[in-house]
């Protein structure tokens, strides 16, 4: 059985390359159909804007691979460098992002790096929990702090959700009740609490140092996200960041929801209506140059990664086959014991 799995694995990762890019050729066949405007508004972007927004990207990957980082540490692990967690945390992120809610996204991948390092399958379904909560951490938080600062934001959502929750004291509510969540969950890990379960879902409360890391790591990468997107719209039409800030996070969290490769669709239907200042092919111009930065070329990257360590991993399979067919046979106990 080990035999077929050092088999197994490689091949799947094949799969997972083919799949991906059948998935970057789509998202290009997809984005050609375009307007002329939309490409003059891409030339129209000065080119140290697309500098800033290559530097939010790493930023945003950088947050990434810390989230995997605090996961380790919360598991008491400490023997990973951090050059394996980011091209590990890199290389998941990479894939999950453009391919959505598939069985590459988060655990697989994973398990397949952090296992050559001893972690066991346990171990890394901790891991992938530690980091989906720090990624929900990071947009409660930030959620909260936009809707109780700026409620009108959600009114740009009227006819999409309904009227009740769009009002701004509703959204403050939310935003409110956001922020407590977030105080409690700080408070339990200061005070030490115990796990507390609510319905199938279980609290945790990490040790202090983790909770704090969690606290800038969480929403770093969100911040990095948007500033692509920031940097990218025209001085016209620009709302500023943090209404961007707050448009990303409703439009991000709705596509991740919808599970579609990339959010594609949902993601820019809902952040062209939030922003609704600039015009249709400059929101468009800056929603590409975010895929390109954030979901393209990273996916493109990280199947070099695949590639490599799946040639690694196929490579040591064929010489511990071959190690074990040139192994001597041992005697068996009945001519021990004839030869005795």
């Amino acid at each position: 059985m080990k035999k077929l799995l050092d088999y197994f694995w490689p091949a799947l990762g094949a799969v997972a390359v083919a799949a991906s890019v059948y998935l970057i050729y789509r998202e290009f066949e997809h984005q050609a159909v375009g307007f002329a405007e939309i490409w003059a508004a891409l030339k129209a972007i000065p080119g140290t804007h697309y500098v800033l927004g290559a530097a939010a990207s790493l930023l945003a990957y950088f947050a990434l691979a810390w989230y995997d980082r605090i996961a380790l540490e919360h598991l008491g692990v400490k023997h990973i460098s951090w050059a394996f967690i980011s091209l590990c945390s890199f290389t998941t992120y990479a894939l999950s992002h453009n391919i959505g809610a598939s069985v590459f996204s988060g655990a697989m991948v994973r398990y397949r790096a952090y296992s050559t390092k001893g972690l066991s399958a346990a171990q890394v379904a901790m891991l992938v929990v530690l980091c989906s909560y720090t990624f929900g951490f990071g947009n409660v938080l930030l959620g909260g702090l936009l809707l109780s600062f700026d409620p009108d934001l959600m009114q740009r959502l009227s006819g999409f959700l309904p009227d009740v929750v769009t009002h701004r004291h509703t959204a403050r509510i939310i935003g409110l009740l956001c922020l407590s969540g977030v105080a409690i969950y700080v408070v339990g890990s200061l005070m030490h609490f115990k796990p507390r379960r609510i319905g199938g879902f279980e609290i945790v409360y990490p040790r202090p140092n983790v909770m704090l890391q969690q606290l800038f790591a969480a929403p770093l990468e969100l911040i990095g996200a948007a500033a692509i997107i920031y940097f990218a719209l025209p001085a016209t039409g620009n709302p500023g960041y943090f209404p961007v800030l707050g448009a990303f996070i409703l439009s991000f969290s709705a596509a991740l929801v919808s599970h579609a490769p990339g959010g594609m669709g949902v993601f820019e239907l809902l952040f062209a209506n939030l922003v609704p200042d600039a015009s249709y092919p400059q929101v468009i111009a800056a929603l590409l140059v975010w895929r390109l930065f954030y979901l393209l070329i990273p996916l493109l990257l990280g199947l070099v990664v695949v590639v490599i360590f799946e040639r690694g991993q196929l490579g040591a399979a064929l010489r511990r086959r071959k190690l074990d067919g040139e192994a001597p046979a041992r005697p068996r106990s009945d001519e021990k014991a004839g030869s005795a």
